[in-house]
């Protein structure tokens, strides 16, 4: 299935963000046919809120912006790879990444 078809039956795609220069992840967030288009036309990251239910821009309210550099998507295009200059920090719980717990084993 291709991400068209998948925005017309109203998916969400994972939508992983990495730092241009580090390589790091930064964050994961969701996608929708909407928000990959205004990511496309401004250069700027946008991302579908699933808990309120509408659209958002990354750094709109923080100021923690991501420059969007490049668009990937999957071999199976279900997962979307943005690959951004970030600016401030990517969490909303002030860390650069969202990955910074590590998990023991």
């Amino acid at each position: 299935m291709t991400l068209s078809e998948r925005f017309k039956k109203g998916e969400l795609i994972p939508a992983i963000v990495q730092d241009e220069n580090t390589k790091e992840v930064l964050m994961l967030a969701y996608m929708n046919e909407e928000s990959l288009k205004k990511t496309l036309e401004t250069g700027r990251s946008w991302f579908w809120s699933r808990s309120r239910q509408e659209l958002w821009c990354k750094g709109e309210t923080s100021g923690n912006r991501q420059f969007v550099k490049k668009v990937f998507y999957d071999c199976d295009e279900d997962t979307i790879l943005l690959i951004v200059d970030q600016i401030g920090v990517a969490c909303h719980t002030g860390n650069r990444s969202c990955f910074y717990r590590e998990l023991e084993r």
